[in-house]
């Protein structure tokens, strides 16, 4: 088809902080973030999103999609296959969604990713092997 699209990163403008998808310290003392159309508590100065543009030749650059939440899964392409299995993501019970995550070779020690978990709720336990106490 010969299409072509050129990836741009937010990383080091404030574009995340415009379209409410990184919070400042301030926002989050509130203890309440504006978030997918709402004021919410979060756990993260760092929410997921996605945004497209569209730049036509006249140069104008139109904003066409944003998705935010749950809404950016199908970009995360682990998911669209756990969907299709029996138990699908198998979250019932879990303190959270996606308290499941690890590194592909990290399940057995339950080393997560990020040493603080800044996405986990305060106040959840961490119920897997080799790690327990609250955070």
């Amino acid at each position: 088809m010969g299409w072509k699209f050129t990836w741009v990163s937010s990383y080091g403008t404030d574009f995340n902080y415009d379209f409410q998808a990184s919070f400042t310290p301030e926002e989050m003392a509130k203890g309440r973030v504006e978030y997918n159309f709402d004021l919410v508590q979060f756990p993260s100065a760092e929410a997921p999103g996605t945004s497209v543009f569209y730049k036509d030749q006249d140069g104008n650059i139109c904003h066409t999609h944003s998705a935010c939440a749950r809404g950016t899964e199908n970009t995360v392409n682990t998911y669209n296959y756990l969907d299709y299995v029996p138990k699908g993501r198998d979250e019932e019970g879990l303190p959270f969604t996606m308290s499941w995550l690890r590194h592909h070779d990290r399940y057995d020690d339950g080393y997560l990713a990020d040493a603080d978990r800044p996405y986990w709720p305060s106040g959840t336990a961490i119920r897997s092997k080799g790690m327990a106490g609250e955070v």
